[in-house]
């Protein structure tokens, strides 16, 4: 069963992920290069690759225990990560824009079915008690990294992929502030979500 679910939500990522870029490359003005940047530069895009490639490796990968794909926690941060994907969107980007026809399909397949499909399969198949709260730490470093990324991007081309980071509108301070509202978001997700999985599930 559990390979059975890792193939379908490959598949519904891979798809979610390649008609997204799709899309933009149809609907952008910009070259393809550029588009190619911007699209690579949506933390909703790159964490929704990153959910498509642990699907696609735990479909290929024996002995799963002994790699990295398979050890306690990886599969938790990676739910943590789209989680806030989920989240964010749904509090603060879905009133901004109404997508029609192709466009909502896979605008709610990587901000709303796919974050539901990883917290099932994290729900089912994570061994959370060999995981461990001081882990969460390390998992930060991804949205730090992401985040270091667009200011350091926006810096040069003035070009911010969320409203709520967009130093030009907002300035550096109020951006920065919004930035650490939403890290303190993920650390509470990521202590909430080994909570339950430590004292709920005991798995």
């Amino acid at each position: 069963m559990k390979n059975k679910l890792a193939r379908l939500f490959a598949l519904i990522g891979w798809f979610a992920v390649i008609a997204q870029y799709i899309l933009m490359v149809q609907n952008e003005e910009a070259s393809i290069a550029e588009t190619t940047i911007k699209f690579f530069s949506f933390f909703t895009i790159l964490t929704n690759i990153l959910v498509a490639i642990y699907f696609t490796c735990l479909i290929f990968t024996k002995n799963q225990e002994s790699k990295l794909i398979g050890r306690p926690g990886t599969l938790t941060a990676i739910t943590i990560y789209i989680t806030m994907v989920g989240l964010v969107y749904q509090v603060a980007l879905r009133h901004l824009w109404k997508p029609q026809g192709l466009q909502l399909i896979v605008n709610e397949l990587l901000h709303s079915v796919i974050p539901v499909l990883v917290f099932i399969f994290w729900y089912l198949y994570e061994r959370t008690k060999p995981v461990k709260y001081a882990q969460i730490f390390k998992w930060a470093i991804y949205p730090l990294a992401y985040l270091f990324y667009i200011l350091v991007r926006g810096s040069f081309s003035n070009l911010y992929p969320y409203p709520f980071i967009n130093v030009t509108n907002l300035g550096m301070t109020k951006a920065l502030i919004n930035a650490g509202v939403i890290l303190v978001m993920f650390l509470t997700i990521a202590a909430l979500l080994l909570f339950i999985g430590k004292s709920i599930i005991k798995r």
